[in-house]
């Protein structure tokens, strides 16, 4: 009673309409809703040349700290990981740049984050930035992590005639296939971690089938973290040619964040009759401090996920539902040897399946409004075309701003967005 009481006092439990059963329940959904991220984010990062064990471990470290951050800190059921497409496929792949210099990029778009924190500059700038714009980024970003899986599965290839075409159906292809199906099966029916019990159905598949090794033990001490920890390359990511992806990172950080918090928060009860989110400074600051540390310890930009809903869907509303969720990550260290044999096909069913999820808000924009849909309809298409997020964004940015101008429409224009335009510019540019 004495501890549930302390719990009470901490996390205002009752004064928010829920109970401690209710809180460690919601944070168990949320790490089953996201913990497909353990195997993930060490796939997609691991491609840039990076150290496998080395990512499992730093991705539940960080998913460990920014979620226990936001329960103590900011009361907030809301738990968090990184953009990792972004930064293997438009950075390191994309631009051919060292991930060393990556993670550079990424510290100093955290540090430009707590910057734009101070005062409230980065709500100002989230409010003057267009909403359609910014559903625009997630259905891109979407449209982005599904082509990736598709190609991770073996589905879509390359074809000198098409640029794209289908894939050869190759054993690890069917598998991919069949952990798609029985994901999308599970989250249809809504059952809780249906994308993790996908990868896991494939994997073992493909042990069964003789296409993955079995790894010598079940449960071990986590890798060391020395291959990437402090690796980061502050001194290369400082050049004016890289000033377009340090504010994409920061922008996409941004709406992703945004996003999530407010409808999440409007779903937990925790905004107030004015629209304000109770703990909104704090929820904000946790993603910039989890930015930075993640970087220095080799992880990709540290965000808000979309995940949390599920937590917050069985009643969550608290931070403790965030410790929970944070604890689980930290045993979940323990089993490093099976994550470290998932192979990438069997991962590719949570790309295509998130991808469906951030897709889906594209039906919120005003598909009769084309001076806004084409510069969305720019944004979504491109980020796959050009297989980066940032031109995607630069390139609607700028599409918005010179349609409105070309038209006269000056009161959809302002300083702030006149302003990123100008970042967009100089990054396609140089």
């Amino acid at each position: 009673m004495e501890n549930t009481g302390m719990l009470e006092r901490l996390y205002k439990i009752s004064e928010r309409g829920s109970t401690v059963k209710q809180e460690v329940i919601g944070g168990l959904t949320t790490f089953l809703a996201m913990s497909y991220i353990i195997f993930v984010n060490p796939s997609i990062l691991g491609m840039t040349g990076m150290d496998k064990g080395a990512l499992i471990t730093v991705t539940c470290l960080t998913s460990a700290l920014a979620t226990i951050i936001s329960g103590v800190w900011a009361n907030a059921p809301f738990a968090g990981m990184g953009l990792n497409a972004f930064f293997t496929f438009t950075l390191v792949l994309g631009r051919g740049l060292s991930w060393e210099t990556s993670l550079g990029i990424v510290f100093m778009s955290g540090v430009f984050f707590f910057i734009l924190s101070l005062g409230g500059i980065r709500e100002k700038i989230a409010y003057a930035i267009p909403m359609p714009l910014k559903i625009a980024v997630g259905g891109g970003i979407g449209l982005f992590i599904t082509f990736i899986g598709l190609i991770n599965m073996g589905l879509v290839a390359a074809n000198p005639a098409t640029i794209v075409g289908l894939g050869e159906m190759k054993l690890t292809t069917i598998l991919g296939i069949i952990g798609l199906i029985v994901a999308i099966v599970l989250e249809i029916k809504q059952v809780k971690g249906g994308m993790l019990i996908g990868i896991v159905i494939t994997t073992i598949l493909g042990f069964v089938t003789g296409n993955i090794a079995l790894p010598e033990k079940v449960v071990s001490l986590p890798p060391s973290i020395a291959p990437i920890a402090g690796k980061l390359d502050i001194v290369g990511a400082f050049k004016l040619s890289l000033i377009g992806p340090i504010f994409s990172f920061m922008f996409v950080d941004l709406f992703d964040t945004l996003g999530t918090l407010i409808s999440c928060s409007r779903q937990a009860g925790i905004i107030d009759k004015d629209g304000k989110i109770e703990g909104f400074g704090r929820m904000l600051y946790t993603d910039v401090f989890s930015t930075i540390i993640g970087s220095v310890l080799g992880t990709s930009t540290v965000t808000t996920y979309v995940e949390s809903a599920a937590g917050v869907a069985v009643g969550a509303k608290t931070g403790l539902a965030s410790v929970v969720t944070g604890l689980l990550f930290l045993f979940a260290l323990l089993f490093s040897p099976l994550v470290a044999v998932v192979p990438g096909y069997a991962t590719a069913s949570a790309l295509v399946i998130v991808g469906v999820y951030m897709f889906k808000q594209v039906k919120d924009l005003d598909f009769g409004d084309l001076k806004t849909l084409f510069p969305c309809f720019i944004i979504i298409v491109m980020m796959p075309l050009t297989y980066s997020i940032s031109t995607g964004l630069s390139l609607g940015f700028l599409s918005y701003i010179l349609i409105h101008l070309i038209t006269g429409d000056f009161k959809k224009l302002n300083i702030t967005l006149i302003f990123i335009g100008a970042l967009c510019l100089v990054n396609l540019l140089v």
